[in-house]
């Protein structure tokens, strides 16, 4: 919950609480005719309404009724005739507005920090300490950990073009939908009806899927339909005018 979303009802003030602070901090409205108990009892009310506390608005709260109850303790306290207050009413309201200043300050540090490490999510990085044997040695007496060439060749193995890749066990498709269609009209206008394993007996795992596109677009167009009694049963073609 912001805090600009906290409307209050004052007998001098009515709005939300940050526009309440500005006024004052501007002193065009007078603190010691703000009752804060009653914007304290507001802002529990609106707690447990909505049943949910947001620990960020709720410490920005303590903070500004904090700074606002010393403010108006000052005010109120009367001040020794021979004794110069601390703090007169002016330099105690831009005291509270550095404070609020330096708050806010922090706060937007804070979210922009949330914000970086929701934006590195995945990324971590190992936190160990320092070798035993370089904790107490110079630059000068660290030896280098890998040889200039073997770094050279690592870097020249990923320069380094790879061989083609081997297909030749990836089987090519040599058969057309086109030469299929013709095939299964073929057979239609001699036959009228056959079994579909007629129609790929003997041809490879490629010519029965093309097969298959190819009856499907029969189905499609209206020339042809098929039927099978049962699972696994031989599926049988015929014209989409003829018998079964």
């Amino acid at each position: 919950m912001q805090l600009g979303a906290l409307d209050l009802d004052l007998d001098v003030f009515q709005g939300p609480f940050d526009l309440l602070t500005t006024l004052v901090l501007r002193e065009e409205i007078d603190l010691l005719e703000v009752d804060l108990a009653d914007v304290v009892l507001a802002y529990l009310a609106d707690l447990e309404r909505r049943g949910e506390i947001d620990l960020e608005a709720t410490t920005e709260f303590l903070v500004l009724i904090a700074a606002l109850l010393e403010l108006k303790s000052r005010m109120m306290l009367p001040s020794e005739e021979d004794e110069q207050p601390e703090l007169d009413q002016a330099e105690a309201a831009e005291e509270l507005l550095a404070r609020m200043l330096e708050y806010s300050r922090y706060r937007s540090a804070g979210l922009a920090l949330i914000d970086r490490l929701a934006a590195e999510e995945g990324h971590r990085f190992r936190v160990a300490p320092l070798p035993i044997d370089l904790r107490r040695v110079t630059l000068d007496a660290a030896t280098k950990a890998y040889e200039p060439i073997i770094l050279a060749a690592a870097i020249g193995e990923l320069l380094r073009v790879p061989p083609q890749l081997d297909l030749s066990h990836v089987a090519r498709a040599r058969i057309t939908l086109d030469q299929r269609l013709s095939h299964l009209r073929g057979l239609l206008a001699a036959r009228g009806s056959f079994d579909f394993d007629d129609a790929v007996l003997g041809a490879d795992r490629v010519t029965e899927a093309v097969t298959i596109f190819a009856l499907l677009e029969l189905y499609k167009a209206g020339e042809a339909r098929w039927s099978q009694t049962g699972p696994f049963e031989p599926i049988r073609v015929s014209a989409a005018g003829g018998a079964p």
